[in-house]
């Protein structure tokens, strides 16, 4: 994710590009496919907190000086290159053992986003075009696990209806 992807007064970000592993090198490159690409709605307590990311990045940027290589990445290295997944995802378990988390990856924050929409009643349609993936199957097949007690409520719906 690039700065210039974010509009922060509006609350949005653009997907276009990701950064990948080419050739050994960590390149930002195109999204996979076209329906990987779109304009995301931001919840409030995300564009608040890179609002003070973004202060916070500018120091580090000064902190680093001449060492500092500007990609323009929300969540570069310390000098500013795109992060090594390895370290990203071992800067995540710091961040999650310090606020007392469950040993969870990175990647199930996202499997978590989406079953929590999901389980607010959401539109399949629309957690697709959250997720980004192509099809709607795949959000349901993948991702939504059965809810006893959304199963409970469906239940008692039919027999509030069939009384």
């Amino acid at each position: 994710m690039r700065w210039q992807d974010l509009d922060l007064d509006r609350g949005i970000l653009s997907i276009e590009q990701t950064v990948q592993r080419v050739a050994g090198r960590l390149r930002v490159q195109d999204t996979k496919s076209e329906d990987s690409d779109g304009v995301l709605p931001l919840p409030e307590v995300t564009w608040l907190t890179l609002l003070d990311h973004q202060k916070r990045q500018k120091i580090e940027r000064e902190v680093a000086g001449k060492n500092w290589t500007e990609h323009g990445l929300v969540f570069p290295s310390q000098l500013g290159t795109p992060m090594e997944p390895c370290n990203l995802n071992r800067h995540f378990a710091g961040l999650r053992e310090r606020a007392g988390l469950p040993d969870i990856r990175l990647h199930d924050l996202r499997h978590t986003m989406v079953t929590l929409l999901l389980d607010l009643g959401v539109s399949p349609h629309l957690v697709q075009a959250i997720a980004r993936h192509a099809h709607v199957d795949i959000t349901l097949k993948i991702y939504a696990h059965t809810n006893l007690e959304a199963m409970r409520a469906a239940v008692k719906r039919l027999d509030d209806e069939l009384d």
